[in-house]
């Protein structure tokens, strides 16, 4: 399928997991796609793949959580082309309640998170305003809507993400803005398997079946799988579509009971 043909799209955290999937998936489907990471060398390595295809790819590094260098970097792309698509993926973890979040944990997961995702936003808005077009897709979580153990400080954030996500399409639905946000389960990501490693060295396996588990689909999602809902959100196949929260996560919301 070709539904992004002459179409450019901005990815954050283009350079792993779901945000590399999504790069994939959009170049695939004919996008020309820039591929933001804080990870200069993850941000070609995705770019070389999408190269090698035959596709079109950009990278710039860029930190989502500097205001003005987010203002540098798509003040620099648009100077260039013009953005149909904003794919906000960028984000960090945390592990721990209340109790087991710092002020300093609390505070770096907001700067990434909710500033970042903010940053971009402000940064592509007015442009995509003044061709009236344009849709952007949050990454929230399942952790922002439901309560999930030892996630406090992740889970404020992704609940941010899905509020702002609300707001924007709100404010901006009559000048051609479409926003809407999927919240993914579990997804099989190196983040994923770094964590179980540094976690649980000598039971991984063990611990990545119990994760699985809590999915009632009985495993964890692939990023393809969330790039395919991505790549739908951000085609005109969903223009019918905005300030949904997309749950994409083997049943655990609904069928978790």
């Amino acid at each position: 399928m070709q539904r992004l043909n002459n179409k450019s799209a901005i990815v954050t955290g283009g350079g792993s997991g779901i945000g590399e999937a999504t790069c994939l998936r959009f170049a695939e489907e004919g996008a020309e796609v820039w591929i933001l990471d804080l990870n200069q060398q993850a941000a070609e390595a995705t770019a070389t793949k999408i190269r090698q295809a035959g596709g079109q790819a950009h990278t710039m590094t860029c930190n989502i959580a500097n205001t003005q260098q987010v203002k540098e970097v798509f003040g620099d792309i648009l100077s260039q082309t013009e953005i149909d698509i904003l794919v906000n993926s960028a984000g960090i973890a945390h592990i721990g309640n209340l109790e087991g979040t710092t002020e300093e944990d609390l505070d770096r997961l907001y700067q990434v998170n909710v500033k970042g995702v903010y940053n971009c936003m402000a940064a592509i808005v007015p442009a995509m305003k003044a061709r009236q077009k344009g849709t952007i897709v949050n990454l929230a979580s399942v952790a922002s809507s439901v309560g999930i153990a030892d996630r406090f400080a992740y889970s404020m954030t992704k609940g941010a993400v899905l509020t702002m996500t609300y707001s924007v399409a709100k404010d901006y639905i009559h000048d051609g803005i479409r926003c809407n946000a999927i919240a993914p389960g579990r997804v099989h990501t190196p983040f994923v398997d770094k964590f179980l490693a540094t976690s649980y060295p000598d039971n991984q396996q063990e611990m990545f079946e119990k994760l699985s588990q809590t999915q009632p689909i009985g495993r964890m999602g692939t990023p393809e799988e969330m790039a395919a809902l991505i790549a739908y959100l951000s085609s005109d196949e969903s223009s019918f579509i905005t300030g949904v929260n997309f749950p994409i996560d083997g049943g655990f919301v609904t069928l978790n009971n």
